[in-house]
């Protein structure tokens, strides 16, 4: 009777557990049909560099590691002494560009008055000489009859000579007169040079003006960039600097992470990406809240899979072939509608399960 007993109860138990066994495989199969899983997922945040721009030795450092961040804030003091120095250099160069400029302004004016003169004192002279050639032909026709008069001793010798002096004189006054027009000639054509040079030396003069504002331009920027600042809100990393430290630019030196905007990065097998498609509604549950699930939508898909972009990627055409099955990175958005407060509490490099919905 105790041996039935016994017997009854190991088949009711073996029962059971056919039974729970059966309806929990029952479940995930019918589950595997609308969702696909993994937890080979982390979360992702923005991390912005902090990274300086100009050299110099760190004056004061403002925020202690973990530190809470707004946009603007001051992260830490480069000495700017030196760069003080450059704005002060800089803007006797352009005090300098500046007095060469209106120097070449002032002799491009004078330049083109003597100009001016020179063209006028040619037109006078143009005057001059024609008036003159007037006088020398009248001078030169009473000298041929005074001449014939002079033949037929009609005149005297002296009215002779006194008509020869008037020509000689016309003659005279006439060459005097085509010098002064040769040299305002020469003048004017050196004087319209020196504009052309002076409109040269100014043309230079300008760009040296904008070479020296540049310049100034230049040394207010790199002073400015002495303040380093928040370019986001959000958390610092570990602060690894303190007064004294010599900067290099282009160092990165700690991060900000942006605690408002998150995602997932899930590794996918390749075996279970035939069916999902972007815009697909995700649950995810972190490891650290595993009380809290967060909704999420699949928003693309990686290009490759994770091991071509690793530093050493597999080449299957040496070697022995073992083939194994690759996994493809997809980022999964965290819905807008999450519990923001929550959505911060997320770090990047936690790691999360997500499951798809297929259907």
């Amino acid at each position: 009777m105790e041996k039935t007993k016994t017997n009854k109860k190991f088949v009711f138990i073996f029962a059971a557990l056919i039974l729970v066994g059966g309806s929990y495989g029952t479940y995930k199969y019918l589950h595997s049909l609308a969702h696909e899983t993994t937890d080979d997922a982390q979360i992702e945040k923005n991390m912005n560099p902090i990274i300086p721009r100009v050299a110099g030795y760190v004056t004061k450092v403002y925020v202690k590691d973990n530190d809470f961040v707004k946009k603007g804030d001051t992260l830490f003091t480069i000495d700017n002494k030196d760069y003080l120095v450059k704005i002060e250099d800089a803007k006797a160069a352009l005090v300098s560009a500046e007095g060469s400029y209106a120097a070449s302004k002032a002799d491009i004016g004078t330049a083109q008055a003597n100009v001016s003169v020179s063209d006028a004192n040619m037109q006078s002279a143009g005057g001059n000489i024609e008036t003159a050639k007037i006088r020398l032909n009248r001078a030169s026709n009473d000298f041929e009859r005074y001449a014939n008069l002079y033949k037929n001793h009609t005149i005297t010798k002296q009215q002779y000579e006194q008509a020869e002096a008037t020509k000689l004189e016309a003659q005279s006054q006439l060459r005097i007169l085509q010098k002064q027009q040769k040299a305002s000639s020469f003048q004017k054509n050196v004087a319209a040079a020196r504009t052309n040079v002076s409109n040269k030396q100014a043309d230079v003069a300008a760009a040296n003006i904008k070479r020296a504002q540049a310049m100034l331009d230049a040394a207010l920027l790199n002073s400015d960039y002495t303040v380093v600042t928040a370019a986001i809100d959000g958390q610092v990393s570990k602060i690894a600097i303190q007064p004294g430290q010599f900067l290099q630019p282009g160092q990165s030196l700690f991060y900000i992470i942006n605690n408002s905007e998150a995602w997932v990065t899930a590794n996918f097998k390749e075996t279970q990406l035939n069916k999902m498609v972007v815009g697909q509604k995700v649950t995810i549950k972190a490891d650290a809240y595993p009380d809290t699930d967060f909704k999420g939508t699949i928003v693309s898909f990686s290009p490759a899979t994770g091991a071509r972009f690793s530093i050493l990627p597999p080449d299957n055409a040496t070697g022995n072939f073992v083939k194994t099955i690759q996994r493809l990175p997809v980022k999964i958005a965290i819905d807008a509608d999450n519990d923001a407060e929550k959505v911060k509490l997320l770090r990047p490099g936690m790691n999360v399960e997500v499951d798809v919905h297929l259907k």
